[in-house]
């Protein structure tokens, strides 16, 4: 081989290495919309009187995060507010209604990701706190949550059961707290059976398919 052939053969190569390095970097869109129907949203507030826990399972939404560069995650979350439920069938109708969540006027609670700060690693997780805008009851507000991201490489096929669906999983951790008031729900009232603060725990999964 020549020395000419030699440095093509060597471009070539190297041209081939990046290429193989972009696509194995590129950004992944994540689907939340759980066909397992186990992602999940917990919600409580612990009033003098009453202490009320209930859940929302209607999730879903679209997040885009490259393993490679995290701090670019960009993306959002919607829950059906439809779904949120309590133990209690008449303080679930109650929390549905129009003095409260009103979901008949304002069906969706969405978090959307702005930008992220203090990426930093653990262990296999990523941690960041996440700059983003909440919508509750069609108020909007500036939040930062903090919010821990597993990347699971290939274990698609593992959670659906199926080792013939390829694809990667983005598991996503969050807890913080809101105010009730902030969002027009119910102001002042009721705050001994109702607590003003509302703490949220988050434990969602999101499935980007290959092939």
């Amino acid at each position: 081989m020549t020395t000419s052939s030699l440095r093509s053969s060597l471009s070539v190569a190297v041209a081939l290495g990046a290429t193989a390095l972009a696509a194995s970097a590129a950004p992944l869109a994540f689907d939340f919309k759980d066909p397992k129907g186990v992602n999940n949203v917990q919600f409580s507030l612990d009033a003098p009187l009453e202490s009320i826990t209930g859940t929302g399972t209607g999730i879903s939404g679209t997040v885009t995060f490259d393993p490679a560069a995290p701090a670019k995650t960009s993306g959002k979350i919607v829950l059906e507010a439809a779904t949120l439920t309590v133990g209690n069938p008449m303080m679930t109708d109650h929390l549905r209604g129009n003095n409260w969540l009103d979901v008949a006027q304002h069906p969706a609670i969405t978090f959307e990701a702005v930008s992220l700060a203090n990426v930093r690693n653990q262990g296999p997780q990523i941690l960041a706190d996440v700059k983003g805008k909440l919508t509750v009851k069609g108020v909007t507000k500036d939040v930062t949550v903090p919010v821990s991201f597993t990347h699971l490489p290939d274990k698609l096929g593992a959670r659906v059961g199926d080792p013939k669906v390829k694809g990667d999983l983005l598991v996503m951790r969050a807890s913080f707290a809101i105010n009730r008031s902030d969002y027009g729900i119910q102001p002042g009232k009721n705050t001994d059976k109702v607590a003003e603060t509302i703490q949220l725990t988050l434990s969602i999964a999101g499935a980007a398919k290959k092939g």
